[in-house]
């Protein structure tokens, strides 16, 4: 293969990619589909979104490498189908880009960030995409769903006023879900509940999902602190009493730290 071979050329990329998926090329990637494949490219975008959150920039440009993989590889299967190819993919996200933004464009003006929202949902409608919510995917993770959902309404005015009243909201919420009588109910208070307290994280600028992630991150560093010192003395967590593990847990947040 001689076809440009700058390693840094987005072409050389693809003619690698073309490579591996013609005849004689890996048998692992000839044998690929969209479908088998598809988990990857999540796994990847989580992979990157992780290197982000943990501000390693020379880690970011690895993953998102294997990131763009996923999607020239799926670009190629695409060619091979007779479908479309990468450029016809480039094509199109240049052109919505272009149309989005006739403040850059063209010789619309904007006051500023939010009339450029309110415009990039006007354009949409006029595509034929009207419906605020249905280009979120159902198989997003729900909290990362509820977030996006609550952010696009609120484009449109559905929204509190402050964020007191969603916390009040918020309340009522916690007070239904203590009075439900059955599961179904439990359920259903249950996740009314986080909606809305996705959407006090979203008044109050913070990311859920990202919260959530480095709050998991900060259990799982205490809680294997506990495990360490439990191995160090030879006892067993599960040997000891809520009060001893509470100690150890409180222990762990002095040595880790409140940011661990």
């Amino acid at each position: 293969m001689d076809k440009n071979e700058d390693l840094k050329s987005f072409d050389r990329l693809v003619a690698i990619i073309e490579r591996l998926r013609a005849p004689g090329g890996c048998p692992w990637d000839r044998e690929q589909t969209h479908d088998s494949i598809k988990g990857n490219m999540l796994e990847e975008a989580y992979e990157a979104v992780e290197t982000i959150d943990k501000g390693n920039m020379d880690k970011l440009c690895e993953e998102l490498g294997d990131l763009l993989l996923q999607i020239v590889l799926h670009a190629q299967m695409a060619k091979d189908e007779g479908c479309f190819e990468i450029g016809d993919v480039i094509q199109r996200i240049c052109d919505k880009l272009i149309y989005r933004h006739p403040h850059v464009f063209g010789e619309e003006k904007v006051s500023g960030a939010s009339e450029v929202l309110a415009n990039w949902e006007e354009l949409k409608r006029k595509e034929g995409r009207g419906e605020l919510l249905s280009g979120l995917p159902k198989n997003m993770p729900a909290l990362a769903y509820a977030q996006a959902a609550a952010r696009r309404v609120a484009r449109v005015g559905f929204d509190w006023i402050t964020v007191d009243d969603i916390i009040d909201k918020l309340c009522e919420e916690v007070a239904e879900l203590q009075q439900a009588k059955d599961h179904r109910h439990k359920v259903m208070e249950f996740g009314d509940m986080l909606f809305t307290l996705v959407c006090v994280a979203r008044r109050m600028d913070i990311d859920a999902e990202a919260a959530l992630r480095a709050c998991n991150e900060r259990f799982y560093k205490r809680f294997s602190y506990m495990e360490k010192i439990c191995a160090e003395k030879g006892r067993l967590l599960a040997d000891m009493t809520l009060e001893e593990q509470n100690a150890l847990w409180n222990e762990a947040k002095r040595e880790l730290g409140d940011l661990s």
